[in-house]
């Protein structure tokens, strides 16, 4: 699958639970929607993955992409009701790194 150098690293930081390198893939003003919640800017993302990765140990295997859309669809597995699930993760990119991320 070729996917974007970012989602990349995304996939691997959020393999490695390294929520600062997962932070890194974003811009400074980058917003994620996920569950409901937005977060705005770097701090509050780094934050929202470090508290996901604590308490639900999630990987991502990616299983389709497609550039037109801007979006993965990845399996995630951890500790969560429901694991694993394929969810759908939207992007759009700025400089090469991602502005805005909703997970659905």
């Amino acid at each position: 699958m070729n996917l974007p150098k970012v989602i990349t690293q995304l996939v691997n930081a959020q393999d490695n639970f390294d929520s600062t390198a997962y932070s890194n893939c974003f811009t400074d003003t980058a917003i994620v929607f996920d569950e409901g919640k937005t977060y705005n800017g770097k701090k509050e993302i780094k934050n929202w993955i470090e508290k996901a990765n604590t308490e639900y140990q999630v990987t991502m295997k990616p299983l389709e992409y497609s550039a037109a859309k801007r979006e993965l669809k990845a399996e995630v597995s951890g500790n969560f009701p429901g694991s694993p699930l394929v969810l759908t993760y939207h992007y759009e990119f700025e400089d090469g790194l991602i502005q805005s991320l909703k997970i659905v």
